[in-house]
């Protein structure tokens, strides 16, 4: 009966956001690395970011243009260009094409996925829409502008969160930083470096705890 249970119960519904200079369509390829019974439990839908690519894409000739960005930067990641802009994108694609439970984001998506919950709750950012209620971060790090800094991560991110860090990942001690913003943060560490990676049987089953630990959460807080 239990199994009958979590067949009926709704998938959790998650809005992912690719990284720097990548596409929808790249983060889907490599998210479709993970095993197909992940995939299978999640509802994903991939948004393209709202600016074209100004400048070489570090996937060009491993994966196909075209190519955005979801808001531009200086060197030491202290300004951003565009950025209010993107954040409003966001927000309208949500009120269009949402309710999402969640936010999945690799690299600069998920710089981004893991500051809304922070902006959300201090009311500066999609406050239209319901407070994003998990987050899956894929080699993410911290905006270091105070501007945003302060807003989003000036008190714990309370909501449940799975971090990727890669071993070789040039992100790796921001990665660190960004979770120690989060309350009781579920942490996977692999070989790899600044890559969506495959899952082994240990972060497999990682994955798939955190997986029905939010399911679990939708169907007991069911709206």
């Amino acid at each position: 009966m239990e199994n009958e249970d979590n067949n009926m119960a709704r998938k959790p519904r998650f809005l992912c956001l690719h990284g720097f200079r990548t596409s929808a369509e790249i983060m889907k390829k490599q998210i479709e690395k993970w095993p197909q019974d992940v995939l299978d439990k999640l509802d994903l839908v991939y948004v393209d970011a709202p600016f074209p690519c100004t400048g070489k894409s570090d996937v060009e000739g491993i994966f196909d243009p075209p190519y955005y960005e979801w808001f531009q930067f200086n060197k030491e990641f202290t300004e951003y260009i565009n950025f209010d802009e993107c954040l409003q994108y966001i927000e309208d694609y949500i009120v269009k094409h949402g309710p999402f439970d969640g936010l999945l984001g690799f690299s600069q998506g998920a710089i981004l996925s893991a500051s809304i919950p922070g902006l959300q709750e201090k009311g500066v950012a999609l406050t239209k829409v319901p407070k994003v209620k998990f987050v899956i971060i894929i080699a993410g790090a911290k905006f270091r502008s105070p501007s945003v800094a302060e807003k989003a991560y000036s008190s714990m991110i309370t909501c449940p969160s799975l971090h990727f860090i890669g071993e070789n990942d040039y992100l790796k001690q921001y990665g660190k930083e960004l979770m120690e913003s989060f309350v009781e943060p579920v942490v996977i560490h692999h070989p790899k470096g600044h890559t969506v990676p495959r899952l082994d049987d240990k972060t497999l089953n990682t994955v798939t705890s955190f997986i029905e630990r939010i399911q679990k959460d939708i169907s007991e807080n069911k709206e």
